[in-house]
């Protein structure tokens, strides 16, 4: 694929996001009002005064995750439009789904000039993106959640399991629970959050937490009696559990059979939680704290997104507008040639809520805790606060 968008990326989008000039949050587009002019591959770009800086967006329009690609270059575009900037293209590439893929498209987006990347979607395909431009000093705002991509030029924009952790333990505290466990199937998600806990524990000041790990085909009703004979007679007040959809369930409810009582001990869960309506439906996990963007911002993203393209955004599209927003913040300085200037920790706002990059290539998000309702959508209980703020 090869296509510029320079302010917008369709004719249909310009018409619909020129319809959002009075209710976009951060300004008007900069061409508002103005014709636009087709590209080569069928966009249309706006007419532009000077060379513009170009931002390079590593997207799957082809191969297994092609379906992702339209709807966050989608985002993408719609990012353009709410900062404001002038003097920006975006220049898709496609990735095909593939790390090869990832390679060949960053290698094609330098040779064209770009002084940023978004993208591409995976950890392995990151991998094989930032090997490229790491020489170049171009930074890379990815899409994945896969902590070990950060660093050396490269940051990790998805929602993470570290971020996850710590707002569930920040909660913890603030409701006074102070011993934490964490169970889960042995694989790189549990080591992940295991991680994370141990050193958000740690730097809380916490007493080090419980970790049952166990295999992914063992009994939920074993693993649980595993983790009450570990807890003791003074058990946890909190537990996160590493699993998913039936698994989840069969844990929770063996949890108390093995003699952990919910209540008093409550159960923390991560973000795809919130898409499995299944789940409050087990007693057990009732009330269970997920931690998730805020809604407000969330809520705003969508509507922007489907008055322009005309369907609600699929979840990752968030991730590509955020990037997008701080790749376009790096680009203000007005010269195309000048190297990339990323926000490092300033508070930027995305359509997950406000985040943060900070130097080692993480980011910070400001991530709120909800509690499973069953025959309900996931009710708010603690407010998005953006780590580094007073108390948090």
């Amino acid at each position: 694929m090869r296509r510029r968008l320079s302010g917008l990326g369709s004719m249909a989008a310009l018409l619909a996001l020129v319809g959002l000039a009075a209710c976009a949050p951060q300004g008007r587009s900069p061409y508002y009002g103005r014709p636009a002019a087709p590209l080569f591959g069928g966009g249309y770009a706006a007419p532009q005064a000077a060379p513009a800086a170009k931002v390079a967006v590593l997207l799957p329009m082809s191969g297994p995750q092609a379906a992702l690609g339209p709807s966050m270059l989608n985002a993408a575009t719609l990012a353009l439009f709410d900062s404001g900037v002038r003097g920006v293209e975006l220049v898709p590439r496609d990735t095909a789904s593939s790390p090869g893929g990832a390679s060949e498209a960053v290698r094609a987006a330098l040779a064209d000039g770009a002084r940023v990347v978004v993208g591409p979607l995976t950890g392995a395909e990151t991998a094989s993106a930032t090997s490229q431009v790491r020489s170049a000093g171009v930074p890379v705002l990815a899409f994945t959640n896969d902590v070990d991509q950060g660093g050396n030029g490269a940051w990790v924009l998805g929602i993470t399991p570290a971020q996850q952790v710590r707002r569930l333990l920040v909660a913890a505290q603030s409701a006074g629970i102070s011993r934490v466990g964490l169970a889960g199937p042995d694989g790189p998600f549990t080591r992940q959050l295991t991680a994370a806990l141990r050193n958000a524990s740690r730097e809380a000041g916490l007493p080090p937490p419980l970790v049952v790990t166990y295999p992914g085909s063992a009994s939920r009703a074993q693993a649980a009696g595993q983790l009450a004979s570990q807890a003791g007679p003074e058990g946890l007040g909190l537990l996160i559990l590493g699993e998913s959809g039936s698994q989840a369930r069969e844990m929770a409810a063996a949890l108390a059979s093995a003699g952990l009582a919910i209540p008093p001990m409550r159960i923390g869960g991560h973000a795809l939680w919130a898409g499995d309506a299944t789940l409050a439906s087990e007693p057990a996990l009732a009330g269970a704290w997920i931690p998730g963007p805020d809604p407000a911002a969330h809520n705003g993203f969508e509507a922007r997104y489907q008055a322009a393209f005309g369907e609600r955004p699929p979840r990752l599209a968030s991730t590509a507008y955020d990037a997008t927003t701080a790749a376009l913040r790096s680009l203000r300085g007005g010269d195309p040639t000048a190297p990339a200037r990323l926000p490092l920790e300033e508070p930027l706002q995305g359509a997950d809520g406000a985040f943060r990059l900070l130097p080692n290539g993480q980011v910070q998000r400001a991530l709120a805790v909800y509690a499973l309702s069953p025959g309900a959508e996931p009710q708010m209980v603690d407010p998005p606060v953006l780590p580094g703020a007073v108390g948090f």
